[in-house]
């Protein structure tokens, strides 16, 4: 049998699952100063959005509430900021010495309190809808500026899973391309390259010409541009990197996600999603949150984990010249229930919870809004979703008030309920 009598259908299935995540990505440090077609200054080449999935504790991280009983403040102390008057949960140090860098929302607020339906309002900017499903930001950006994309790299990668984060109405070519795999593992590959491994680049071309034959769409020729660049490939080997970098990063999944992030960004990818999973801490705080497992001498729960991997995450941007050009966006679906409930854990509590926001342009050392004292309700200035939605998208240099159109034909405000966040626009 010839070579293309060899190319089976399972070829033809995984090309198509690499075509659908639209993989012609954007060379950022090339781009114009404004967004293709709408004229936004772009403060923010590129984004790195970390979901904390699950829900995390706002008094367990960033709005600790030492002053309010047992019951309310929880297991944890807490530490000083470089934010005068501000303390963040004890487990946060490291991130507290950066904290300059930064900016705390303490003040956002939502009606949503199921994680389906949480995910994709804060996902999105949109309340989600029985008839129509809403893109998600990458979807967004990778759909506003196709026409700049000059890099093989797709312009969305979801590191290493993908939580409500897809295209929508936008079309599958907008969806996230997914790693897969755990890179903190020695053997780490990104899952639907790893089957073009060992192809080489005459075989590939080969496969490419019989597609052609097939009049096969720019989609599989962007395709075989990825399977078969060196370049696009190495960025995600993580083993090229020097191991005091990936030890400063720890060597858990979340941290060598944020440095895979960096890295990523760093050649030309518009916007990068890592995922930590684990958040929703119904029970035993101390055992999730700080200590990792039983016994264990020091802390490797949700929170230390975090706390190593982030702040590497900003102090590596910033040395390198990246923290002003990549905005870095923390959140969650909500919050946690103020007082502790009777398995030592929280519940669900979309009024009030925290998000927080640092480079491409906005001033750190600043904390915006309040919760109450209880961390019940936001005391002053509550931000929803659709602020912060508004907020990202003209960081990115993305009209707020543009309009993409469903496959019907029918017009939807990339933002419609949000008004920017004054604070966060330098």
């Amino acid at each position: 049998m010839n070579e293309i009598g060899q190319l089976q259908r399972r070829d033809f299935v995984r090309i198509g699952g690499l075509t659908a995540f639209g993989l012609s990505s954007a060379d950022s440090l090339r781009r114009s100063a404004t967004a293709s077609g709408h004229g936004s200054k772009i403060r923010a080449k590129s984004c790195i959005l970390i979901w904390l999935d699950g829900g995390p504790s706002h008094i367990d991280t960033f709005d600790p509430k030492p002053d309010a009983p047992a019951e309310v403040r929880g297991p944890f102390g807490t530490v000083a900021t470089r934010i005068p008057g501000v303390h963040f949960s004890e487990m946060l140090s490291k991130t507290a010495a950066i904290s300059d860098r930064l900016a705390i929302v303490r003040s956002m607020t939502s009606p949503l309190g199921e994680h389906g339906l949480a995910n994709h309002y804060l996902l999105t900017g949109y309340k989600p809808s029985p008839v129509l499903q809403y893109p998600s930001y990458g979807a967004v950006v990778s759909q506003q500026r196709a026409s700049t994309r000059r890099s093989v790299l797709p312009p969305y990668i979801a590191v290493p899973e993908s939580r409500s984060m897809g295209a929508g109405y936008l079309g599958s070519q907008h969806d996230p391309f997914v790693t897969g795999g755990d890179p903190a593992k020695p053997d780490f590959q990104v899952r639907d390259l790893s089957f073009y491994h060992d192809v080489d680049l005459a075989r590939a071309n080969r496969r490419r010409d019989f597609l052609s034959r097939l009049d096969a769409d720019d989609q599989y020729e962007r395709a075989y541009g990825l399977i078969t660049s060196e370049d696009a490939k190495s960025a995600f080997d993580l083993a090229s990197e020097p191991e005091a970098v990936r030890s400063r990063y720890g060597t858990r999944t979340f941290g060598q996600s944020c440095l895979l992030a960096r890295r990523l960004i760093q050649r030309g990818v518009d916007l990068v999603t890592v995922t930590s999973t684990g958040w929703d801490t119904h029970g035993q705080l101390s055992l999730q949150l700080r200590d990792g497992f039983a016994g264990a001498k020091a802390g490797v729960g949700l929170v230390p984990t975090f706390d190593q991997g982030y702040s590497a995450l900003i102090e590596d941007l910033d040395d390198r010249g990246m923290l002003d050009e990549t905005l870095v966006v923390v959140m969650g679906e909500f919050g946690r229930t103020p007082k502790i409930n009777t398995q030592s854990g929280r519940d669900h509590w979309p009024r009030a919870f925290s998000a927080v926001i640092a480079g491409g342009s906005v001033p750190g050392g600043q904390v915006i809004g309040a919760s109450d004292r209880l961390g019940e309700s936001p005391k002053d200035n509550p931000i929803t979703p659709g602020d912060l939605a508004y907020t990202i998208y003209q960081l990115l240099g993305i009209d707020p008030n543009g309009l993409l159109t469903t496959p019907d034909g029918r017009p939807v405000a990339i933002n419609q309920h949000g008004v920017a966040i004054k604070q966060l626009i330098a």
